[in-house]
Parts: structure tokens; C-alpha cells; sequence
């Protein structure tokens, strides 16, 4: 699952590969965008320790005191305080309070030494949580207020806005927006206002992170939300790799480019489709998978592959590198049928319902916003000729941004880890190389629903992603009765239920789900 890692990339490489271009002969094929972003330095991420425990900081309005585990009573590296409000929910369908704490969780896993502490507006009419926020927030580099309207609180708001360097309040009570400041720059001053349009200023700077946090807030997701947090970070407090690697590079990789892929870009600026991929990728903000990646599957092309292929994969233009997560730390199922789990039952699990039905799995919901919005969604696990080898092809279909409706195909080599129940996958996908480590979480015993676990990364792009996938063979959701077993299942991989999108399974065009005989890296899209 690589679509949504080289997205920003491919338009990093577009965007500056245009400007260095715009006074010679590539001026007349390549469209410009502009990158403000484009004269920084690039420093290649360091690896992230993962190996310690960390606990979610909540206080409520039953709750005064905040609970403070051994793990957070050192000073961390990174502090937020975030004030939710106790009886709403965004637009996720959980409340609030859920949400951020979850997300504060979810942070920990980019860094065990990023904490937060979470008090709801209720909380804070008890004298002694009204302290205990305001002292935190003396001690925190960020805040963060979410649909904080209550005027009653406000005073003590604003007092813990004015003890933090970076302080913003979303869908908030007007006071308190307007009050929003980073890193001391509140925006709101004429001469602010006015020198947020000189671009190296640090009002332009707070200017332009300000409107990725807004942009960003708007969708909602837990994605997106944390995201949001890792953006604020990185601009304030400490480089976080993966939104660096999001960020433009300097000349010498712009150069670096040229010289190594000068065919390949001018190929793809001279085609109508593979330059219509990049027009699109750059209208796309930087972090929404969802854009990215249907201007990808909309546009996939041989060039665009070659394109990327080039750039990223075999020079590493770049020069990043990712890691897999290794955080939360999933268990694969052990046992089948009361049997230790051997790898041989776990490939036949992953065969699934084939050949019985002419597929694996049919995918019901998933984690991974960027990949689950697309309808129609066919796994197919099945063995090759060698000995122990086995394959995963996923099938889902796409409407593309001109209204065409097509088949797309992925194709990964799967082989078996250490534990039983765990896997290896790796993929071609668009040009870059994509490596994932599989868990067999759970599969029921007359195999009516299942759920897998992966976390991958895409080296050469520094990106590195988690997800889960639930699966059944119909495409619906699992029985009643199984709702127990399922949310034991999600919470193993660290999944709130409300993080799933769910994969609309009710077109009736029949997909192209033929089994190669031999090798193939990809399959062209069939156009319906």
C-alpha cells in the first residue's frame, strides 16, 4: 500500500524540477507551482526509538486529577495540553474526549516521548483541575481548545493561552480564537498582518502553519488529527520525519534530478496524462491522501511510473529513508482450531475462500482513508510455483477524476516471518518499492470474517504507514454476535471502531479477478 507515500514527493520533484527549469528549453513542457517551501535544507530523519511505554494523560469533571503515569513524570520532549469539550463528538460519531485521547496515543506511537494531557470543559469548573490545566499549560509548548464555547471558562483559557508559546482554539468561542498564537506570533496586529506577506518572516511562517492546522482540522479524520499535532511540532519544538519529508529540498537535489532523470521528466511533462497526474498531485494539499491518491489511480500510466521509478527509486533523489513502525506492538492469532498456529494454516487462511469463490476476501471496512473510499474491494491470496511462495493481488475498482470507472491492480511477493501467523510483503507500486510486515490477527473458525494487520514504509520516499483491514466473504459486515469478538480484535491493534471507513461492496460490475500463471509487476486498468 504505497499510493498515498509517494504523493508528496512526485510533487516535490514536479514542483522543483519546474522552477530550476522555467529559464531553459523545459520551460516551454512543464507547468510551474510554486513552493515556498522550496529553498530549505533537507536533513535526513533519524530513526525513531520505539521502545518506550507511555500513558495518556485524562482528567474529566468525575476525575479532577489527572493521571500521571511513571513513563510521563519526567519532562518530555514534547508537551501539549488539549481542552475537548465532555458532552460533544466531531463528526467521527465518538466524543471528544475519546477522540483527542486516542489521537494523544497514536502520537506516542511517532514518539514515546510526545505526551498529552487532555481536560474537558466540565473539568474545568472544579478549582482544583482550573489549576492543574493552567500548570500544565505553563509547562507545555502547544495548546490546543476544540469547540470550546462556554463563556464561563473563558477567563481561565485565556490565561493559559497567554502561558504558552503556541496556542490555538478550533471552532472555538470568538475570544479565544482570537487569541490563537504561534510561537508567540498572534497574527492579529497590523504590523503582524503585514509582515506575514514578507515570505522569510516569522509571521509568514506562523501564516502558512496556521493555515495547514485549519485545513488539515477540517477533515476530521484521526488521521488527520494527528497529523495536525506532528505539523505543529515539527515547526515549533523538535523535526519530525515524516513532515519533513513532505517539505521542498534544496538545489543540489533539484540537480540531482536533472541530471539523473532528465529523460524521464521530460517524457512525463510532454505526455498529456502523465502531466495531467502531476497537475493534479499539485493541486492536492500536502496530506490529503485522498486527493493524492485518486489523482494516481486516475492517472497511472507507464510514464508516470518510469517518472517516479527514476527519481525516487533508483537514485533516491530524495535522500530519505523510513523505517517499518514498530509501534503499537500487534500479536498475530497463535492457535486454529485449537491447534498451534503453523505457517502452512496461516497462508491457507490468507487463501481464504478461494477457490471456492473466485477470491480471497472481500474487504468490509478498513483503517486507511487514502485506500478505503474506493468501492469494491477483491483480495486474492494465492500460491505460485515455487516452493513455500505465495502471492496478494488486490482488486478494487476506482471512479476517475473524468468519470470513467475502472478495475486497478496491485501485485505483492508475500513470504513467511519468524512467528507463524506474520508476514513479509513487498510491491512495486507506481515506481517505488513498498516493504510491509502482515499480522493474521484474527480469522474465525468457519472463516466468516477476519482481520489482518499491516504496517509498511516506503524507504526511498520517508514515508511509513499502519493499517488493518476487516474481511469477510460477501463483503458485509460480520453477524451480530460477533461484535464482542471484533472490537477485541481492533483494540489488539490499537483500532477505535469509529476509525473505519467502510468500503461500499454494492456495485454488481463484475471485476477482473483472473490468477496469472507467471510473474507480472502490474495489470493495466480495464475500463468498464
Amino acid at each position: 500500500m504505497i499510493g498515498h507515500c509517494i504523493r508528496p514527493n512526485i510533487v516535490r520533484c514536479y514542483r522543483t524540477c519546474c522552477k530550476r527549469n522555467a529559464s531553459n528549453s523545459l520551460s516551454r513542457s512543464v507547468i510551474t507551482a510554486s513552493d515556498s517551501r522550496r529553498g530549505q535544507r533537507h536533513t535526513r530523519p533519524a530513526k525513531v526509538n520505539c521502545t518506550a511505554a507511555r500513558t495518556t494523560d485524562v482528567a474529566t469533571d468525575t476525575e479532577p486529577t489527572p493521571r500521571v503515569s511513571e513513563a510521563t513524570s519526567h519532562k518530555p520532549k514534547v508537551a501539549i495540553v488539549a481542552v475537548v469539550p465532555a458532552d460533544q463528538q466531531p463528526s467521527l460519531g465518538a466524543p471528544w474526549l475519546e477522540v483527542i485521547s486516542h489521537v494523544a496515543d497514536r502520537l506516542a506511537w511517532e514518539d514515546p516521548d510526545f505526551q498529552v494531557q487532555v481536560f474537558t470543559d466540565e473539568a474545568l469548573h472544579n478549582m482544583q483541575t482550573q489549576s492543574q490545566c493552567t500548570a500544565a499549560a505553563q509547562k507545555a509548548q502547544i495548546l490546543l481548545l476544540f469547540d470550546i464555547s462556554s463563556a464561563s471558562i473563558l477567563d481561565v483559557l485565556l490565561d493559559s493561552m497567554s502561558a504558552v508559546p503556541t496556542a490555538i482554539a478550533l471552532d472555538s468561542h470568538p475570544r479565544l480564537e482570537a487569541a490563537t498564537k504561534l510561537n508567540n506570533v498572534t497574527l492579529t496586529k497590523p504590523w503582524e498582518k503585514a509582515a506575514a506577506t514578507l515570505p522569510w518572516s516569522s509571521s509568514a511562517k506562523s501564516s502558512k502553519v496556521l493555515q495547514s492546522v485549519r485545513d488539515v482540522y477540517k477533515r476530521k479524520t484521526s488521521d488527520d488529527l494527528l497529523f495536525m499535532l506532528l505539523v505543529l511540532i515539527d515547526a515549533y519544538i523538535t523535526e519530525v520525519p515524516l513532515v519533513k519529508s513532505m517539505q521542498a529540498q534544496d538545489l543540489s537535489t533539484v540537480w540531482k534530478m536533472c541530471t539523473k532523470c532528465g529523460k524521464q521528466i521530460l517524457a512525463c511533462v510532454r505526455d498529456p496524462e502523465c502531466k495531467a497526474a502531476l497537475d493534479c498531485l499539485t493541486s492536492c494539499a500536502s496530506n490529503d491522501q485522498v486527493c493524492s491518491f485518486r489523482c494516481i489511480v486516475s492517472y497511472e500510466s507507464q510514464l508516470l511510473e518510469d517518472f517516479s521509478l527514476c527519481i525516487l527509486q533508483k537514485n533516491n533523489c530524495l535522500g530519505l529513508h523510513s523505517d517499518i513502525p514498530v509501534r503499537p506492538r500487534v500479536l498475530p492469532m497463535t492457535h486454529w482450531k485449537g491447534q498451534r498456529l503453523t505457517h502452512h494454516q496461516a497462508e491457507e487462511l490468507f487463501i481464504g475462500w478461494l477457490p471456492e469463490k473466485r477470491w480471497s476476501w472481500r474487504v468490509v471496512a478498513g483503517q486507511n482513508v487514502a485506500y478505503d473510499q474506493f468501492p469494491c474491494q477483491y483480495q486474492l491470496y494465492y500460491r505460485g510455483r515455487a516452493r513455500n511462495s505465495l502471492w496478494y493481488d488486490p482488486v478494487f475498482q476506482v471512479i476517475t477524476l473524468d468519470g470513467k470507472t475502472v478495475w486497478r491492480r496491485r501485485h505483492y511477493r508475500v513470504r513467511r516471518a519468524e512467528e507463524p501467523g506474520t508476514f513479509h510483503f513487498s510491491v512495486l507500486d507506481n515506481g517505488v518499492i513498498s516493504k510491509e510486515f502482515w499480522r493474521i490477527v484474527h480469522v474465525e473458525e468457519d472463516l466468516s470474517w477476519a482481520l489482518f494487520y499491516y504496517a509498511g514504509a516506503a524507504s526511498v520516499v520517508g514515508q511509513a504507514y499502519r493499517g488493518a483491514v476487516l474481511l469477510t466473504p460477501d463483503g458485509k459486515w460480520p453477524a451480530a454476535d460477533q461484535e464482542d469478538a471484533l472490537e477485541a480484535a481492533l483494540q489488539k491493534c490499537g483500532i477505535k471502531r469509529w476509525e473505519l471507513y467502510k468500503v461500499d461492496n454494492s456495485s454488481t460490475l463484475e471485476a477482473p479477478l483472473t490468477i496469472p500463471e507467471g510473474p507480472m509487476k502490474t495489470l493495466q486498468a480495464e475500463t468498464i
